[in-house]
C-alpha cells in the first residue's frame, strides 16, 4: 500500500485543497457575524443562523448548495441547503414569515395613534431615495435598482420577494443585506438617533393612548387587505398573509394556529430561512464588484429610512408642541420588534423613566405595511 499516493488522494479530495482566498474571506465575515451575534446578541436569532450558513457555504467540497437540477439530475440529488433554499426561491418562506409576523404583531399602537403611518411612511424615503441613485448609476437596470432598494425599508421577507421577481440574478446580496442591516439595527440606528434628536428631544415623554377595541383591531387586517390589494394586486402574496396572521392573533377564536404561528413555525422558518440565505454567500459569487455595491447601496437606503422617519418625527413633534418623541420615527423602518425596542432603548438612556416601546410600535407596524406597499408599487410599475 502507498501511504504517501493515499495522503495525496486524501489531500486532492480535501477542502484544503479546494481553498480559495474568497471562501478564507467569507469564512473570517461569518466569524465576525458569529461573534456579534453570540458576544454581543445583536439579533442572534437571525444573525447566527445566516452566519453559520454563510460559514457552510464557504467550506469547499461540501456540496450543501450543490444544484442537480441545473446539471440535469433529480432535484432531491441536490445538497440539503440548495433543497432547503427551494422554499426561499418559491417565495413560500417569505410569505409564510409574513403570516408569522402578522400573529405576532399588534397594530393596536397604531390604531391608537394614527399619526404613527405619517411616520412608517417617512421612513420608506431611503428606499426611494436609492432606487434613484441606484438607477442613476448605469450599474444596475430599473428592476434591479427597485430591488436593491427594498432593503432599504429593513424587510427580509419583502426583500427577497421583490428580488425573485425583479431581479433573480441578484438574490444573494440583497438577501444577506437586508437580513444583516435588520440584524444590525442595534448598531447602525443609535448613532444616526443621537445626531439627529437634541437631548431634551429624546426626554420627552409621551402620554398613554386610548384603549383599542378588539373590533378594531379585527377591522382592520380585513379592511388593509381589501383596499391595498385592489390597488395593488402585486402586494396581495405579502401583505394578504400578513393580515392573515394577524387576524389569527386578533380574533380570538384559534388559539392553537395562533400558538403555532408565533411559536413553532416562526422558529423552523427561522432557521431555514436564515441558513440557506447565509449559505447564497459563496465567496467566488459574492465578491464582486456589483456585490460590494448592492450592499453599500442597501446601506445608504436603510440610514436614508432612519434619517426619513426621524425627520418626520422631528416635525410632529414640533406640531404637537412636544407631545411626540421624535426618536420613534426611527422605528418606522419595519425591523419588527428590533427597531422600536432600539428607539425605547435610545429614549431611556436619555431619561431612564422614560417609556417608549409601546409608541414606538405604532410607526414600526406602520412600517412593515409601507414596505410591502413600496414593493407592490415597484412591482406594479416594473414586473
Amino acid at each position: 500500500m502507498d501511504v504517501l499516493a493515499i495522503f495525496q488522494k486524501m489531500w486532492e479530495g480535501s477542502g484544503f485543497a479546494a481553498m480559495q482566498w474568497q471562501n478564507m474571506l467569507m469564512l473570517l465575515i461569518s466569524f465576525v457575524l458569529l461573534y456579534l451575534a453570540i458576544h454581543k446578541k445583536f439579533e442572534p436569532l437571525l444573525l447566527l443562523p445566516i452566519a453559520f450558513g454563510m460559514l457552510l457555504a464557504n467550506l469547499p467540497a461540501g456540496h450543501l448548495m450543490y444544484d442537480a437540477v441545473a446539471d440535469g439530475g433529480a432535484w432531491y440529488q441536490s445538497g440539503i441547503l440548495q433543497i432547503i433554499y427551494s422554499g426561499v426561491k418559491s417565495t413560500v418562506f417569505p410569505c409564510l414569515i409574513f403570516l408569522c409576523v402578522g400573529a405576532m404583531t399588534d397594530f393596536g399602537p397604531m390604531i391608537a395613534n394614527p399619526l404613527s403611518i405619517l411616520m412608517g411612511a417617512g421612513a420608506q424615503f431611503g428606499i426611494y431615495f436609492v432606487f434613484l441613485v441606484a438607477s442613476l448609476s448605469g450599474v444596475f437596470t430599473l428592476k434591479e435598482a427597485a430591488a436593491i432598494s427594498i432593503i432599504g425599508g429593513a424587510d427580509g421577507p419583502t426583500a427577497i420577494y421583490s428580488a425573485l421577481i425583479m431581479a433573480p440574478h441578484r438574490l444573494a446580496p440583497i438577501a444577506i443585506a437586508a437580513y444583516s442591516y435588520m440584524a444590525l439595527i442595534p448598531l447602525i440606528q443609535p448613532p444616526i438617533m443621537r445626531l439627529m434628536t437634541t437631548s431634551k428631544e429624546r426626554k420627552i415623554r409621551m402620554q398613554q393612548k386610548r384603549k383599542v377595541s378588539k373590533a378594531e383591531k379585527i377591522i382592520l387586517p380585513i379592511f388593509v387587505t381589501v383596499l391595498c390589494c385592489l390597488i395593488l394586486p402585486s402586494v396581495a402574496p405579502l401583505l394578504g398573509m400578513l393580515m392573515l396572521g394577524n387576524l389569527i392573533r386578533e380574533s380570538g377564536v384559534v388559539e392553537r394556529l395562533r400558538d403555532t404561528a408565533e411559536n413553532a413555525l416562526c422558529n423552523i422558518l427561522t432557521i431555514c430561512l436564515g441558513v440557506t440565505v447565509g449559505a447564497t454567500a459563496d465567496g467566488e459569487v459574492f465578491l464582486r464588484l456589483e456585490t460590494v455595491l448592492i450592499i453599500l447601496m442597501g446601506l445608504l437606503a436603510f440610514i436614508f429610512s432612519t434619517v426619513g422617519g426621524l425627520l418626520i418625527g422631528k416635525l410632529l413633534s414640533w406640531l404637537t408642541h412636544g407631545k411626540i418623541n421624535p426618536l420613534i420615527g426611527a422605528a418606522g423602518v419595519s425591523a419588527v420588534p428590533m427597531a422600536a425596542r432600539v428607539a425605547h432603548q435610545e429614549g431611556q438612556k436619555a431619561d431612564p423613566e422614560n417609556y417608549l416601546l409601546m409608541h414606538a410600535m405604532g410607526p414600526n407596524v406602520a412600517g412593515v405595511i409601507g414596505s410591502a406597499v413600496a414593493a407592490g408599487f415597484f412591482l406594479a410599475l416594473l414586473g
